[in-house]
């Protein structure tokens, strides 16, 4: 049985941390988004990010991913500044991100191509149906994405930034547009990739319960604007994980209520700071 990650021992074999912001601040026009956001996720590590819709979650994202620059601070993979996006860093946003002229295959294997180019047309194709498959599209692999579902949209970009095998996936909310059974499925299989195929994964997620079923290492995401990161919390549960089984291990239980509480605090104090200066803009709900 795999125990739960063993962030000392991996930081001694690896110096340079996979992915490092340190004291990064974001602003869009007036608004400051994230205020000295200071982050380090080691080579194998599967770190989530909790926090409320709106909060800056996808801006931090961009930011690890290179479509965003930071106003301060730095930006860093393997130690070295993120100019921009790279094949390296696999993602997985929100909005899909689909080419609507191609097929769910042919958005797959498009990105096999660019990554892999020197593979055989038959190896492509091999390894484009096999991440179709993974996500449960076999059936629907020459729709476009005008006849998809939303969450078949979402299956299709997670299935591509899996093909594309980078050594860091970063995963802006993958599956909360997924119907429960298919988000049950998909968060088994991410658990797997973390566990047996060394990937490096941060994923942010608005789903306490995701979060401690899926990752090594919680961060919450204060409630903005000027959002922070609070305190890591290290999930030491036994992988594999059993959701059942969670619900009855009172690590699991302490931890939820631990990240839940910081997440209203957050909450608490922005409204406050709303009511007394009309500039602060009021928080989204609380995080499942």
């Amino acid at each position: 049985m795999t125990t739960a990650f063993d962030g000392a021992t991996r930081k001694a074999q690896d110096p340079a941390p996979m992915l490092e912001l340190s004291g990064v601040s974001k602003a869009f026009g007036a608004t400051e988004v994230l205020r000295d956001v200071s982050l380090s996720v080691e080579k194998g590590e599967f770190v989530a990010i909790v926090g409320f819709s709106g909060a800056g979650k996808s801006t931090l994202m961009s930011l690890l991913s290179g479509l965003e620059k930071p106003d301060a601070g730095r930006a860093l993979f393997k130690g070295e500044p993120i100019r921009g996006p790279g094949p390296e860093r696999g993602v997985v946003f929100q909005n899909y991100s689909l080419l609507p002229w191609l097929s769910a295959f042919q958005n797959v294997h498009l990105a096999v191509e660019q990554v892999f180019p020197s593979w055989s047309r038959s190896r492509k194709r091999e390894h484009a149906d096999r991440y179709i498959g993974m996500v449960g599209l076999t059936y629907a692999r020459d729709r476009k994405p005008a006849e998809l579902s939303g969450g078949m949209r979402q299956r299709v970009a997670l299935a591509r930034a899996l093909a594309a095998d980078p050594e860091v996936l970063l995963m802006d909310e993958p599956l909360s547009a997924l119907d429960a059974l298919t988000r049950a499925t998909l968060q088994d299989e991410l658990e797997r990739i973390g566990r047996t195929a060394g990937k490096t994964i941060v994923l942010v997620t608005n789903d306490v319960d995701e979060a401690i079923l899926l990752s090594d290492r919680i961060l919450p995401l204060s409630a903005g604007p000027a959002a922070s990161l609070g305190p890591a919390t290290a999930v030491e549960i036994a992988r594999p994980r059993e959701r059942r089984a969670l619900n009855l291990d009172p690590h699991f239980r302490r931890i939820r209520a631990s990240i839940t509480a910081y997440l209203l605090e957050t909450q608490r104090v922005r409204r406050a700071q709303s009511q007394s200066s009309p500039a602060f803009l009021e928080p989204a709900q609380a995080p499942a």
